[in-house]
C-alpha cells in the first residue's frame, strides 16, 4: 500500500507542479485561452492558486521523502482537496461540467492519500 501511495502522490504532484507553475507564471491573456475561468478573477488570486497549487504538491512529497515533519503529509492532501472542492463549486457555476470531472478524481486522489497517511499508513 506504501508504494501505491507514492505512485499517487507522486501523480497529483506532478499535476498540482504543472498546474501551479502555469498559473503562478503565465500572464492573465495567455491563460484565459485554456482556462476562461480566470476572467472571473484578479491576477493576483490566480498567482495565489499558483503557488497554493505548488506549495500544496511539494507538500505531497518532500515531508515524507525526508522525514521531517511527515505530518504536512495528509494536511498537503486536505488543503488540495479543499482547494479542488473550491474548484469545482467555481466550474459548476460557470457550467464547466468536464472540469468538475477532473477536480473530482483529483480530490478523491488527495482524500485517498489524506486518509491513508494520517490512518494505517502514516509515515
Amino acid at each position: 500500500m506504501n508504494i501505491l501511495l507514492w505512485i499517487i502522490a507522486g501523480v497529483l504532484a506532478a499535476v498540482f507542479v504543472a498546474s501551479g507553475l502555469m498559473k503562478a507564471t503565465q500572464p492573465k491573456e495567455k491563460l484565459a485561452a485554456s482556462l476562461p475561468w480566470v476572467n472571473d478573477f484578479s491576477l493576483g488570486t490566480i498567482r495565489f492558486i499558483g503557488i497554493a497549487e505548488i506549495l500544496g504538491a511539494i507538500g505531497l512529497i518532500l515531508p515524507g521523502a525526508t522525514g521531517i515533519a511527515a505530518v504536512l503529509t495528509p494536511i498537503a492532501a486536505v488543503c488540495l482537496a479543499v482547494t479542488m472542492v473550491l474548484a469545482a463549486v467555481v466550474h459548476g457555476r460557470r457550467g464547466e461540467t468536464q472540469a468538475i470531472v477532473v477536480n473530482v478524481v483529483l480530490l478523491a486522489l488527495a482524500l485517498f492519500v489524506a486518509v491513508m497517511r494520517f490512518g494505517p499508513n502514516a509515515f
